[in-house]
């Protein structure tokens, strides 16, 4: 069997109003994980499946659309969104054009899955595996007790597989996935639920995003090369340039933050601003 041509899209262009006020002047898809901006966790992963450059992957941009160009140019297709996110479906559409007859590999940008070079074995490729080209495919974990949505007791775990004959067919104009092209699979039999083994979190509030972050330093204190840590860090995470000089505790320290003399913070997100959330990690 033939394996169908497949490019990649990063959905990066919503809000991130669940984040706020982190986002008031960062797009969620430039947050740092694990010191690394959630977009290039993201572009990472396509790339370690062959995925790369303006020919194979793309990522849309809307709100402060400007830093996602500046940041994913020369990259990825970028495809702005200038009234507004349009959605995960009509995200899709905008892009049909480019996407041209291929199918087409969709995560978010603000999903936060384990590093494949940590955790090999636990990755994405289970979606292209033995892919007939005709079917959606869905990266999916077991859905939470109580949980009644999802899809047949799973639920979404960041990124689909979508066949052009779906593509087609999304409108152009806002709206979601699961309306478009998930519900329809399913009730046409041509949905398939591939189980995701490794490390999944959707990093919309922040208490999901410390977690991500802590997931990411591994137990210990992840500490850019550019940091200066002269106080105490435990499990914590630290940006390009942060100066810490008081005692963190399961904290993330953005890039250029500072924590001051006799400062004391635990589950803590300090920003470059001086902005500080606390955000209790979840189990």
């Amino acid at each position: 069997m033939t394996t169908p041509e497949i490019c990649g899209i990063v959905l990066a262009a919503g809000e991130g109003q669940r984040l706020r006020p982190l986002t008031g002047a960062v797009p969620k898809a430039l947050c740092p994980v694990g010191n690394l901006p959630l977009l290039d966790h993201a572009l990472r992963r396509l790339a370690g499946l062959g995925l790369t450059g303006p020919d194979r992957v793309a990522v849309n941009a809307a709100y402060l659309a400007d830093q996602v160009i500046t940041h994913a140019t020369g990259r990825a297709h970028l495809s702005p969104e200038p009234d507004g996110p349009l959605g995960t479906s009509g995200g899709v559409a905008r892009l049909r054009s480019w996407i041209d007859g291929r199918g087409v590999l969709v995560g978010n940008a603000d999903a936060y899955l384990a590093d494949p070079f940590r955790d090999p074995g636990k990755d994405i490729a289970a979606l292209l595996s033995g892919w007939s080209g005709d079917t959606v495919r869905m990266l999916t974990k077991p859905c939470f007790p109580g949980d009644t949505g999802g899809f047949s007791g799973n639920r979404f775990a960041g990124f689909s597989l979508l066949p052009w004959r779906y593509v087609t067919g999304l409108p152009d104009q806002s709206d979601n996935l699961v309306r478009t092209a998930w519900r329809p699979a399913e009730s046409e039999g041509a949905l398939e639920l591939i189980e995701y083994e490794g490390y999944y979190l959707d990093t919309g509030t922040p208490a999901d995003y410390l977690t991500a972050n802590l997931h990411a330093a591994g137990g210990s204190t992840l500490l850019d090369p550019t940091a200066t840590l002269t106080g105490t860090a435990t499990e914590s995470v630290i940006g390009a340039g942060a100066q810490v000089a008081g005692t963190i505790t399961r904290c993330v320290i953005w890039p250029g933050a500072t924590v001051a003399p006799g400062e004391s913070l635990t589950d803590a997100i300090r920003a470059t601003n001086g902005l500080t959330i606390q955000a209790t990690r979840q189990s």
